[in-house]
This record gives C-alpha cells, sequence and structure tokens, in this order.
C-alpha cells in the first residue's frame, strides 16, 4: 500500500555513462511528454478511485486529461499499463516507511501504537492526490485486480508481521498466535474503516475531517481504542493461563487477595 510500512534499501548504483545534455528543443518535448504522461496519471487515479478499473473506460480518462485516447497506448501500453502506473507511483508524496519503527526496543506499547496508526492516517492530512491514492488501494483491497496479490506480499504481510511480533512483545508471548493475529487485524481495521468508509463519515459528520487537526484528534482518540484492546487481550490471557510463561505467569501476576486461575 502506498502507506504500508516496508523495509527500506538502498537503491542500486547508476553505472551508466551520462547523456549528454539534450537541446532546447528536445528537452521541452520531453517536458511537454512528462506532462501530458502526469495528467494521464491524474485523471485515471480520481476515475479509478471513484468507479475502480473495470468500470472505467480509456475514453472517459483521456476526455479528462484533455488528451488523445491514443496517448495511453503510447505511455503506458493500454490500460492496464496505466493503472499499474496509477497504483504503484508514488505521486511523489509519500514515500516508504521502515517497518521496524513500531517495534523499537524499550519502545511502550502507546508509543508503538501512536507510529503505527498515525502513520497511516498521514494521507488523510494531506493533498488530493494522496488521498485519492490512498482510496485506490483500498478499491484494490476489496475490488482486487492482478496488482494485489503483489500488494499482499511487498506491504501488506511485512506490515502486519511487524505488528504482531510489536504486540507479542508487549504481551509477553515468546511466538505469537492466532490470537495475536486477531489483535493485529482488528487494530488495523480502525484505520481501514476510515479509508473505505471515509465517503460515509463525511456525509454524517463531516468536521470529523474538515482540517488536520481534526484528523490528530481522531488518531489521539485510536490510539486510545487500539491500547484498550491490547490490555484487553493481556488481561484475557492472564485469567486463561496463556500468557507466554504459561500458568505460572498468570500465578505470579495474580494480586494479593486475588485468586490465581489454576
Amino acid at each position: 500500500m502506498i502507506w504500508c510500512f516496508r523495509k527500506k534499501t538502498a537503491p542500486a548504483a547508476d553505472t551508466r555513462s551520462r547523456p549528454q545534455p539534450a537541446s532546447g528543443a528536445s528537452r521541452r518535448e520531453r517536458s511537454d511528454g512528462a506532462e501530458a504522461r502526469a495528467q494521464l496519471i491524474r485523471a485515471a487515479l480520481k476515475l479509478f478511485s471513484d468507479k475502480g478499473f473495470a468500470k472505467t473506460s480509456t475514453r472517459e480518462i483521456a476526455t479528462a486529461a484533455g488528451a488523445n485516447i491514443a496517448a495511453i497506448s503510447y505511455y503506458f501500453g493500454d490500460k492496464a499499463g496505466l493503472y499499474r502506473a496509477v497504483f504503484t507511483e508514488p505521486l511523489g508524496v509519500v514515500g516508504d516507511r521502515d517497518i521496524t519503527a513500531y517495534n523499537q526496543p524499550g519502545q511502550s506499547l502507546r508509543d508503538s501504537l501512536r507510529v503505527f496508526l498515525c502513520s497511516f492516517l498521514e494521507p488523510m492530512k494531506q493533498g488530493e492526490l494522496v488521498q485519492l491514492s490512498a482510496r485506490l488501494h483500498f478499491r484494490e483491497m476489496l475490488e482486487p485486480t492482478g496488482l494485489w496479490a503483489q500488494e499482499v506480499d511487498e506491504g501488506i504481510k511485512p506490515a502486519h508481521a511487524a505488528m504482531v511480533a510489536m504486540l507479542s512483545r508487549h504481551l509477553g508471548l515468546a511466538e505469537p498466535d492466532d490470537g495475536v493475529h486477531r489483535l493485529a487485524f482488528c487494530i488495523g481495521g480502525l484505520v481501514v474503516q476510515l479509508f473505505v468508509c471515509r465517503d460515509v463519515v463525511e456525509l454524517v459528520r463531516p468536521q470529523l475531517f474538515d482540517k488536520p487537526e481534526r484528523v490528530d484528534e481522531w488518531g489521539e482518540q485510536m490510539i486510545d481504542y487500539a491500547e484498550a484492546m491490547v490490555l484487553v487481550e493481556k488481561q484475557r490471557r492472564l485469567q486463561s493461563g496463556t500468557a507466554a510463561t504459561g500458568v505460572a505467569a498468570g500465578r505470579a501476576a495474580a494480586t494479593p487477595g486475588q485468586k490465581a486461575t489454576p
């Protein structure tokens, strides 16, 4: 996803020889071509995020971009190529994030949740292109095309694994179990719901998104909810004796006068 945490990798060194400076005419042609391509991507992003891949025609995209329909074939090959470019190009506003950022040694549960949740909410405070791109990625989740499997492997699985590792640490688990995975999905769902249902939220209570400070307020409240979910899960495990160190951990955690779980 465009807002998913991924492991950062250093770019490969470019060993190709530098091209000779282009003439003025060549530079203008290159600039015009880049702008025409960018206009197609912007128009396609709006239409794909609103209507989805299947219901958007190349003619609609070309008309919205003020371009000839043949330009899509020229720059992208076909509609699928354009969709891939719209889906994968960063639009110059959101970069990859380090998946270790919310599982640092000594990092508190609340700080870990803050990094995770607020980073995913950040697109809601940025420009329309970022918001549309976020919407497109969630539409891809609901109406998957051939890009979805790649998105899961490269974005969602690593982010989920990092979240599970962080939760396991705070729950005192040596190895995650199904309950930890369920908890991770529930916490992620707090953010997913906002992107998927943003149009509904704006119709019911538009002021919740009317300025960046509102998104920050929502983020703080969401951190409270996520932290409560983790604490409830921890208490559930203590009561049932399923903490990492087994029944002994549950007995040791019992307060004076409180009967430990047998």
